[in-house]
């Protein structure tokens, strides 16, 4: 097949339904009765020699001792992931208490068969006395004392698991260990591992280490043929679809400069598997190196292949088609997949039409037997097999016959005993992946290496539990596969099923698809003129907008709810349906990037099928308890004409969130948007009234204060709901009370927030860093919840800025409907000349910015503060303040925060579970984050709004919201009126 096809049959793949999928894969992976039964004797082998190595290794004792769905064993790993990465002592101290303090390390005690196990747990157990709750006459002894040897014994423990996972801390050291005895007969495949680049610095420095490691391993391997492997994703801190333009050559141009090292040194290199996103590019950039003129000849240029995706089976065609058409053989490894739980995540947060991966275990084993089958069958493929699992070796061995060509593969530390006897008395061939580093930095790697291999689906973890039986080991995963049809697993809705019964999630659109992307943004770039700007409305006109909503209140308030939700419904769909032309006027009127664009469409219909369906159930009539004779029902109602002002930074989203849930809780509306956004609410409305909502039940109303003072100072208007300042939110609340004849009538005001972020020394620094840039500087930091006041622990500050600062750098700020552009302009010359001023003003305090084009457009900057009071005023914009705390001083920290008043958002990063516990229960504000971005907020996920001078509630977004837009009213009837209680004379007599 040619390679065009094959691409376009990966396209086709990509997202299709899972039975479409693998049951095609199920036919190429089934085997005959006979060879079902050779295999399975000879998996029933290899499943002996499996569990002969796990009960010699104490590491295998002790990881199958503390299992993966125990307490015990997830404090280990949280441990290991964090502890060698805190440089000070209180906080490593604190670290092992929450970890290990809390663990039953005594019911493990002297239960293991490995001695050296029973020793490590009779120290955990001592260990949790000390720093366990309770006064131990031990612990009272040790005191203080004692935490330098607990610290020091965790430290040397959690270095003896990264000895184990890890072959070397530098290349040199990785190369003796794998030439050593107990690796006769195997070689490596070294992996000089690093997180992905978030820097250039990152970048540059792990093109170095490869660079540098290709050279050692030509010089050291000793007569071995070792081999390197290389991450795309270290080596470009941008290595993302919208950057394809730039990433893709100097990426392909590096991959060149490696693999030309690596032929002069005679050694092979393998260019590990990424995210699914990524899979394209990485073609792309192994194909330019597999045609590269100056490695003609060259046969060992290799790539992953993760079986779990759906386009598995033709990434292995096009690995053949390439190897045909460059005269080499590409040496494919095939590996299950790294990846699995976060693409599920991001392809459920994306609201993406199907998963671009298999949702069962078996489906995953499927594909890959059925890929594996290929790659024998391939002409240009050397094959290499990665897999603990025995069932998969032994159904390779029979297919394999008498072949040697091809090798086996294995993660270092893990799968002992599976291929040591194929290899020293079988002649096959097996690669250790080993990676190679510093244990700090790589514990995290060892984490999801063990998390991956001991899912409960996983043969690893299977075969540590002593409950599942050998026929439930090798059980054929193609019978599984069939006996459910190929179906999705059941636990994994598709994403626009997320949320169940009670409402559909909102449509998103893959922006990380090329084709996808550029058509969505050349189809943006044709309608910049799309919409007029209406004029201003009078004041006569905001009145008449008010009467008329006025007399149409009645017959809505009388309108069935399900009819009123019914079109709510109807306008989710009328947005998705026309999509493009709102993020065209996002992107064009409000300044938004294409993927801020498409956030405000998918959010604007989840507030309409949200309140749509809290509605229904939320405003139907309640009957209570009362005593016999009489009926008690409540019922919610609306209030009359709702005024909803509101904010262009979400001239859509929040815009029609007001106007929607009024409406839905039998409400009429005047709406006024923010006269920078007029455009978008024109349209937004014209939607509505198609939608069903009657135009005397929405009115729209255009303009700036005049406007908006004529609408909340008219008395026939019985709310307001409105998002922006603080200081409009109160003028507006004294307007409501001016007038001493007016109801007093509700407020729901969401306003601004000095929202904070604190990080402690335990928190992984990449993750921070991606966080920080997300919620600092995404929509030019023009969000209500984005990030204004970052404070770290001191003792890892200069490190966090120095990796803040090489992030920025690589921010590109401009056009908002370029892909590529992070951070777009700021809303209007006002905003623009208010930010500069007060940027110039602290010059002298700048950390960090950059240079950005001409235009409205504010350079990110970062600007020390002495103390967290310093910051009195939001500054809303890509400005980011940060400031320093000590530890030991949490609690005084957040209350320093809760003092400025302001209570909308606020981050924390750390692993440490009391910590968080700590902030949850003293941070005074709406939303809370962990270990996460800032911004964002999911409607019906995580309702949005904030307190004190951050907004009055409930949150939008939520199961409370609604109710603030209606009024209780209770009805009692006395039944027993018209002559006698007849429900209770009809009761019949019980004999006892």
């Amino acid at each position: 097949m040619a390679i065009a096809d094959i691409l376009a049959d990966m396209q086709r793949l990509h997202r299709a339904p899972e039975p479409e999928v693998i049951l095609p894969l199920c036919e190429a992976a089934r085997v005959d009765a006979a060879t079902r039964g050779r295999i399975i004797a000879r998996a029933g082998g290899l499943l002996d020699e499996l569990r002969a190595a796990q009960s010699s290794g104490w590491v295998n004792r002790f990881l199958q001792e503390y299992r993966l769905n125990t307490d015990e064993g997830i404090a280990l790993l949280a441990l290991a992931e964090a502890f060698l990465r805190v440089p000070d002592a209180d906080t490593a101290d604190l670290l092992i208490r929450d970890k290990l303090g809390t663990a039953d390390w005594s019911a493990h005690a002297g239960k293991s068969d490995s001695t050296l196990v029973n020793s490590a747990t009779w120290g955990l157990v001592v260990t949790r006395s000390l720093v366990g709750e309770g006064g131990s006459t031990l612990k009272r002894l040790i005191g203080r004392v004692g935490e330098p040897v607990v610290r020091t014994a965790v430290g040397t423990a959690m270095r003896l698991m990264g000895q184990v996972f890890v072959m070397g801390r530098t290349i040199e050291e990785a190369l003796e260990r794998a030439n050593d005895k107990d690796h006769t007969g195997f070689v490596a495949s070294f992996d000089m591992l690093g997180e992905a680049a978030r820097t250039r610095d990152d970048a540059e420095r792990y093109f170095r280490s490869y660079s540098d490691a290709i050279d050692a391993i030509g010089k050291g391997s000793k007569g071995r043929d070792h081999s390197i492997s290389v991450k795309l994703s270290a080596l470009h801190p941008r290595y993302e679809t919208a950057h394809a333009d730039t990433c893709v050559p100097e990426l392909s141009a590096m991959l060149v400069q490696l693999a030309e090292r690596a032929a002069k040194a005679d050694i092979g290199l393998t260019v590990d598997a990424e995210e699914s996103e990524r899979l394209v590019m990485s073609l792309d950039i192994i194909a330019a190196a597999a045609r590269a003129p100056s490695l003609s000849g060259w046969d060992k240029l290799g790539m992953a292949v993760q079986a779990y995706s759906k386009r598995c089976r033709a990434v292995i065609a096009w690995a053949d088609a390439i190897g045909g058409e460059t005269n080499r053989k590409m040496a494919v490894r095939l590996v299950k997949g790294a990846y699995w739980d976060s693409e599920i995540k991001r392809t459920q947060e994306a609201g993406l039409s199907d998963y671009p991966l298999f949702t069962r275990k078996a489906a995953t084993d499927v594909s890959y037997l059925a890929c594996a089958r290929d790659m024998l069958a391939a002409k240009n493929i050397y094959p290499a097999f990665a897999s603990h699992n025995a069932l998969t070796v032994a159904t390779l061995l029979e297919w394999a016959g008498d072949r040697r060509d091809f090798e086996f593969q294995r993660l270092h530390g893990m799968g002992e005993g599976l291929h040591d006897r194929l290899v020293r008395e079988g002649g096959y061939n097996c690669r250790i992946y080993a990676p190679v580093g510093g244990h700090r930095d790589l514990l995290a790697y060892l984490v999801r290496r063990l998390l991956e291999n001991g899912a409960n689906s996983s043969f690893v973890h299977q075969l540590a539990d002593p409950n599942v039986t050998e026929e439930e080991l090798l059980a054929d995963p193609v019978e599984k596969v069939a006996s459910v049809g190929g179906t999705r697993h059941p636990s994994i809705p598709l994403p626009a099923d997320l949320y169940g019964a009670a409402r559909g999630n909102s449509e998103g659109l893959d922006l990380q698809d090329a084709m996808t992307l550029e058509d969505t943004a050349s189809a943006i770039a044709a309608r910049a003129d799309i919409g007029t700007a209406p004029t201003d409305s009078t004041v006569a006109e905001v009145h008449a907008a008010i009467a008329a909503a006025d007399a149409a209140f009645d017959g809505w308030s009388r309108t069935p709810v399900d009819t009123r939700a019914t079109a709510l419904d109807r306008l989710a769909d009328l947005l998705e349906e026309h999509r493009i032309d709102l993020m065209a006027l996002a992107v064009h009127e409000a300044g938004k990037t294409i993927g801020d664009a498409l956030g405000e469409v998918r959010e604007a219909a989840d507030f309409c099928r949200y309140y749509a369906n809290q509605a229904r159930t939320g405003f139907a009539p309640i009957e209570l308890p009362g005593p016999t004779g009489e009926s008690n029902t409540m019922r919610l109602e609306g209030r009359g004409v709702f005024a909803c002002i509101a904010p262009w930074n979400f001239p859509l989203a929040i815009f029609l969130g007001q106007v929607t849930a009024a409406v839905v809780a039998g409400n009429s509306v005047v709406a006024k948007p923010a006269p920078q956004t007029p455009r978008i609410a024109v349209r937004a409305v014209a939607l509505a009234h198609q939608a069903g909502i009657p135009k005397d039940v929405l009115k729209l109303v255009i303009g700036g204060a005049e406007a908006g003072n004529a609408l909340t100072g008219d008395p026939r208007v019985m709310g307001v709901a409105f998002t922006g300042s603080t200081g409009t939110a109160k003028a507006i609340a004294r307007s409501l009370v001016a007038d001493d004849v007016r109801p007093i009538v509700p407020l729901i005001a969401e306003t601004g927030g000095l929202n904070a972020m604190i990080v402690d020394s335990t928190a992984l620094p990449e993750q921070v860093i991606a966080d920080v840039v997300t919620s600092a500087f995404r929509s030019a930091g023009q969000r209500c919840s984005a990030l204004r006041l970052l404070v770290v622990q001191e003792d890892v500050i200069d490190r966090t800025l120095d990796m803040l600062k090489g992030a920025m750098d690589t921010l590109v700020v401009g056009d908002p409907a370029d892909p590529r552009t992070d951070v777009g302009p700021v809303i209007d010359d006002a905003a623009y000349r208010k930010l500069e001023d007060y940027r110039l003003s602290v010059k002298d305090r700048w950390l960090h910015t950059i240079v950005v084009p001409e235009g409205r457009f504010v350079a990110p900057t970062v600007i020390r503060l002495d103390r967290i009071e310093d910051l009195t005023k939001e500054w809303f914009g890509p400005i980011l303040h940060v400031a320093t705390w000590k530890t030991g001083t949490l609690d005084e920290t957040i209350a320093r925060i809760n003092r400025s008043g302001y209570g909308l958002t606020m981050g924390l990063h750390s692993r440490i579970a009391s910590r968080c516990e700590r902030t949850v229960a003293a941070a005074r504000v709406g939303n809370l984050y962990v270990n996460r971005s800032m911004i964002g907020a999911i409607v019906g996920s995580q309702p949005f709004g904030g307190e004190g001078l951050s907004g009055t509630g409930p949150k939008a977004g939520g199961p409370h919201y609604l109710q603030r837009f209606a009024v209780e009213r209770t009805v009692s009837i006395d039944t027993t009126s018209a002559g006698g209680n007849a429900s209770l004379l009809s009761i019949e007599d019980v004999t006892l």
